[in-house]
């Protein structure tokens, strides 16, 4: 984006400003990346193995939940190859041209990043097997009894995909992968380290205790560590007329902007209110949860319901989705018994 139209837009240029900070805070190598350590361990053999022999590593598969260090590790595995990195994404390849285009582009030994792979078409799936395992792919020409099978010979690459959703893709695809690693959930004692590795990049003071609050009210994702982060060195900059935080800045940060001492928000909240307060605990279905709270089903199901289940504070039933005690202790509602008695008066 130009400076003239960023200057313009000063929507478009918080938002590229964010990008940016975003950008700086990822680590360059898996010697300065946080946490992940037995992927981070094979995924240094992989590379070493690769550099030893002058070849491409082997294609990669990374999945796990979203903001825990996915496209970062891509990023990483062309750095440290040694290669450019290509980007892309599933819904962007909705037709087997589409990857056509993209994998014809390739330059020998480029890393081609495929975020959310389980979202490609299926015709543009199966063109990406005969790529990875003989790097060519046959493109048709013509219709019907007339058609030809034209072979193209491709550069070597690696693919590294990335799914939020493993089940979702086809074994043939999933067979063809080198090398799969699942990401973790981090513990707080690594969140902690993302915070004070990100908050002296941006000239941050936090002590300890900030830091260990931080990384507590952040649902084990660094990427929401680092938001929260950025919101504190905002209300800092504001109230303070510095870059000195105390933990109850940290809290009076995370206050303002809805997030709770557990890290829930404010639709966390609402879909669990929903829950235990307007169905009785539940069961209640996932289509009559998002009217409810007025938000798509599909965000309910990826974005909201992970951290309350592993949490425990939501389950899932073949009749619906149920409260659990810990979700009336944390949200000070008498349990569904006395809850309905007060309802009824």
């Amino acid at each position: 984006m130009s400076e003239a139209r960023a200057a313009h837009d000063p929507a478009l240029a918080e938002d590229e400003t964010e990008l940016a900070v975003e950008g700086a805070l990822r680590p360059g190598s898996l010697a300065e990346f946080v946490g992940q350590q037995k992927v981070r361990g094979q995924l240094q053999l992989l590379l070493d193995a690769a550099r030893i022999q002058e070849r491409p590593a082997d294609h990669i598969l990374l999945s796990g939940p979203p903001g825990l260090g996915k496209t970062t590790l891509a990023m990483i595995v062309a750095h440290e190859s040694g290669r450019p990195l290509r980007l892309s994404s599933g819904p962007a390849i909705q037709h087997a041209g589409d990857l056509a285009a993209l994998l014809s582009s390739l330059m020998p030994g480029e890393v081609l990043f495929i975020d959310e792979i389980h979202r490609m078409a299926r015709s543009a799936e199966e063109m990406l097997y005969l790529a990875m395992e003989d790097f060519r792919i046959d493109i048709m020409v013509g219709k019907g009894a007339g058609a030809t099978s034209i072979p193209l010979d491709l550069a070597p690459f690696t693919l590294v995909g990335a799914t939020t959703r493993a089940g979702l893709l086809p074994n043939p695809l999933r067979d063809r992968f080198g090398f799969t690693a699942h990401l973790e959930y981090y513990e707080p004692d690594e969140l902690e380290q993302v915070v004070a590795r990100s908050a002296s990049m941006l000239d941050v003071r936090l002590p300890r205790e900030a830091r260990a609050e931080i990384a507590r009210r952040s649902r084990g994702t660094p990427r929401i560590a680092n938001r929260l982060l950025r919101r504190v060195r905002d209300f800092v900059i504001v109230h303070r007329a510095g870059l000195d935080a105390t933990i109850d800045d940290v809290s009076a940060a995370l206050e303002l902007y809805d997030v709770d001492s557990i890290g829930l928000d404010r639709l966390d909240r609402a879909v669990l209110d929903a829950v235990v307060r307007r169905f009785r605990g539940g069961p209640v279905g996932l289509g009559t949860l998002a009217v409810t709270v007025g938000e798509e089903a599909e965000t309910i199901e990826s974005v909201v319901e992970p951290y309350l289940v592993r949490i425990g504070f939501l389950g899932r039933t073949p009749r619906g989705r149920v409260a659990t005690p810990d979700a009336y202790q944390h949200l000070q509602v008498p349990r569904a018994e006395e809850a309905l008695r007060f309802d009824d008066l």
